[in-house]
């Protein structure tokens, strides 16, 4: 399902018109990315989290040559599914 046909389910769910139905999509899309970049935790319960991971600075390995790379740290988006979404998903 890409973002349109979303658009298209929650209109007809909601009884909505689809250009505000994705203005709200967008709001809440854009809100959720900006606050995980603060370093906030979004919550939608029942549904998910959102929330930024730290990755510690390491040393890989080249694949080809087998010499050591040094990765500096970073930070990453993480989604975890909430209870009522993987019982749902379960049945």
């Amino acid at each position: 399902m890409n973002k349109s046909e979303l658009v298209d389910i929650v209109a007809d769910k909601a009884g909505m018109p689809k250009a505000q139905v994705e203005k709200v999509l967008e709001g809440l899309i854009s809100t959720v990315m900006d606050e995980v970049k603060r370093g906030e935790k979004v919550t939608i319960p029942g549904f998910g989290a959102w929330s930024q991971t730290q990755r510690a600075a390491r040393t890989g390995r080249n694949p080809r040559t087998g010499e050591a790379v040094q990765i500096p740290a970073s930070k990453a988006a993480k989604f975890t599914v909430g209870a009522k979404f993987k019982e749902h998903v379960k049945s």
